[in-house]
């Protein structure tokens, strides 16, 4: 599984407005439902679940990365929202550093191990420096869809 086979492309957000985790999920959320792979009725109870996930356990696992998800059964179809902030998120991070990069992953509740599969590739990138340094620096949408191309074809190297 590819990064592009579930990262939405008009869910890319290269300048990402707020520092704060709960305003910062709903604007992927936002973004995820302008491209029209989310019901915007959904919205509330996504965003209540997310952040009641990260009341359990951050998803910043560290070096400046956050990756919010939740599977939900009005889900049909796993979607990504990738996000980066240049002033850096409170996303109560293991490491307790701001968060610069944020990947959201969408995924129907009956599919366990499409989502993992999902997960493990976001997290197999995001332990790159390289991958983790030109997300950083990335300052447009296409910059940031260019370099999941590249991890995808494996043109970064690790």
């Amino acid at each position: 599984m590819k990064l592009l086979d579930f990262v939405c492309t008009e869910a890319l957000i290269a300048d990402i407005d707020s520092t704060e985790r709960d305003a910062v999920i709903h604007e992927m959320i936002d973004k995820l439902i302008e491209a029209n792979v989310v019901d915007a009725d959904l919205k509330d109870d996504l965003v209540s679940l997310i952040i009641e996930r990260e009341n359990h356990g951050s998803t910043g696992f560290g070096k400046g990365v956050a990756v919010p998800h939740v599977k939900h059964e009005k889900i049909t179809k796993m979607s990504a929202a990738v996000g980066v902030s240049q002033k850096g998120i409170d996303f109560n991070a293991l490491d307790k550093q701001p968060v610069y990069s944020v990947f959201m992953l969408l995924s129907p509740k009956d599919q366990t191990d499409e989502h993992l599969q999902a997960m493990e590739n976001i997290f197999t990138n995001l332990q790159k420096d390289q991958f983790r340094r030109f997300l950083r620096q990335a300052t447009t949408a296409d910059e940031i869809k260019d370099l999941l191309h590249e991890a995808d074809t494996q043109q970064l190297p690790g």
